[in-house]
């Protein structure tokens, strides 16, 4: 008898583990959301409203800026450019953010997290000790 009530109490706290653990980010709706300022004109979606795709445009996915290095004249040495979706509005429910990371001699960046995201960088060109 006291077997079962110790098999039926693990179970319990299993079964009530295993729910607190599940977490997920859920699927889109759509393909793309280009978003928008226009309450009227538009569907809200991941707290942007999203541009009627038949009036969707390639400059909706197009930015100009990260070719053009930032100023690392500060107490770090190093200047970030960030695009997300309010820079460029085709981002929108993709997950995606982007960045140019510019370092002047002996520039640092600085500790940081990103909650729920990936990082990935390209170095072009650079003799820089990492750690």
């Amino acid at each position: 008898m006291m077997k079962g009530v110790s098999f039926l109490v693990i179970v319990a706290i299993l079964a009530l583990a295993s729910s607190f653990v599940s977490a997920f980010d859920p699927s889109p709706l759509q393909d793309f959301c280009v978003a928008i300022n226009d309450i009227k004109s538009g569907v809200f979606v991941n707290g942007k409203f999203c541009k009627d795709p038949a009036m969707v445009s390639a400059n909706d996915f197009f930015f100009s800026g990260l070719n053009i290095p930032g100023n690392t004249g500060n107490k770090v040495g190093s200047n970030v450019t960030l695009v997300n979706v309010d820079k460029l509005a085709g981002l929108n429910t993709l997950g995606i953010s982007l960045a140019r990371l510019d370092f002047a001699p002996y520039g640092l960046n600085p500790p940081h997290t990103h909650p729920r995201g990936t990082e990935l960088l390209v170095v072009i060109e650079a003799a820089k000790i990492l750690g």
